[in-house]
């Protein structure tokens, strides 16, 4: 098993992460429901951190997280049981790592696309996004490309990446380069190997979108592209989606998930997350203390629950939502139709989870946990 060490590097506005509106948790000290195995140990200052999954049509699981400043890889071709020694991609000097900042994998046609935002100086000073490739499952990588096209502009540190039918990859992120924070979009038509310019997908008629909740982004089977982030427009901070019909080329629909609003002074730092399958999307997200799930373009919003920083999967048409009942906290899964979360894990941190491109695939989360004084990085499997 690897045994690894990491640095917690935090964007800018990081610091104040832990101070602000945790809810409280639902569920308490109970055993997890389901096993889960150690994928990644290290202890501090160099800790395995922000975990991310992608399963392909084949099931093989790929893994990449962050360890100080190094990028890491590994993949399990048996579901999940083993996995291979870590590979170190090396992308920067410093990367924003913590708080979902880190890289981001995605599988698309037999390549392998890893992103990650770093810098010379790091903490908010600099950051672009580079992605680094392989189409042999994972024994060689390509050089690094970056694919902001403006030099330093995501230096927040925050992005997501997703990838559809025919290679290609949509990556979004919070960017900088006109001093708001605007959310910025750029496109591969051959699984990350190269990008197109940057296209602009939402500017808040307010000046700037939340400045640090994590945006995200899916692909589904015709190509059309949805994009999440937390918005700011005169003080209101809720959840918004774009849709791109053109596979990217522009983004026109724009639509506020949820009934209620948010009326809050400072980032929560928490963007929650979009899946979709077929043609219908899912968006799980925090308002307040509570998270909740919207499906399509329904202004309707579902209560999961008191919590946190949700993660939605998609797996035979039917929503998997994790969440944390509070960061440090408990780890809960939602299955579809069910009434109410189970835990699956303790002293948890911003769990994902993902679903296999193959549609009799399995569903796979990752997390953080505290043991004593190291950071360990823990997988689940799940059958729908």
């Amino acid at each position: 098993m690897p045994r690894l060490g990491g640095l917690l590097v935090l964007g800018f506005f990081g610091l104040i992460a832990e101070h602000i509106g945790l809810g409280k948790p639902t569920l308490h000290a109970q055993i997890p429901s389901i096993p889960s195995v150690e994928i990644a140990r290290g202890t501090m200052p160099a800790a395995p951190m922000q975990p991310q999954l992608a399963i392909d049509v084949n099931d093989a699981i790929h893994v990449t997280f962050g360890a100080g400043n190094r990028v890491l890889y590994i993949r399990s071709d048996d579901g999940g049981k083993q996995f291979s020694e870590p590979v170190d991609l090396g992308f920067a000097k410093v990367m924003s790592l913590g708080m979902r900042r880190g890289p981001r994998i995605t599988v698309s046609k037999g390549t392998i696309c890893i992103s990650a935002i770093g810098g010379e100086v790091g903490k908010g000073r600099d950051g672009d996004i580079l992605t680094r490739c392989s189409v042999d499952g994972g024994r060689t990588w390509t050089s690094p490309v970056r694919v902001n096209d403006v030099e330093g502009s995501a230096r927040e540190g925050l992005h997501a990446m997703a990838s559809g039918p025919d290679g290609l990859v949509c990556c979004v992120w919070l960017d900088l380069r006109n001093r708001s924070t605007e959310l910025m979009a750029s496109i591969s038509t051959d699984g990350g190997e190269s990008w197109s310019a940057n296209r602009l997908v939402y500017k808040s008629p307010s000046g700037s979108i939340c400045e640090c909740c994590n945006p995200s982004v899916a692909i589904d089977r015709q190509g059309r592209i949805y994009v999440q982030w937390r918005n700011s427009i005169a003080g209101k901070r809720d959840i918004y989606v774009s849709v791109s019909d053109d596979r990217g080329a522009s983004f026109k629909s724009v639509s506020k998930q949820g009934l209620g609003e948010w009326s809050l002074g400072i980032c929560p730092m928490d963007g929650g997350s979009i899946a979709v399958d077929g043609e219908n999307p899912y968006s799980a997200w925090r308002r307040d203390n509570t998270v909740y799930l919207s499906q399509g373009k329904a202004k309707e919003e579902k209560l999961l629950g008191m919590g946190e920083q949700p993660w939605v999967a998609v797996a035979s048409n039917r929503p998997w939502v994790v969440w944390l009942a509070k960061r440090g906290g408990d780890a809960l899964l939602l299955r579809p139709n069910e009434p109410a979360p189970e835990v699956i894990a303790t002293n948890a941190w911003d769990p994902v989870i993902a679903s296999s491109l193959n549609p009799q695939g399995s569903l796979a989360i990752a997390w953080e946990s505290a043991e004593g004084d190291a950071r360990v990085l823990r997988l689940a499997m799940i059958r729908p």
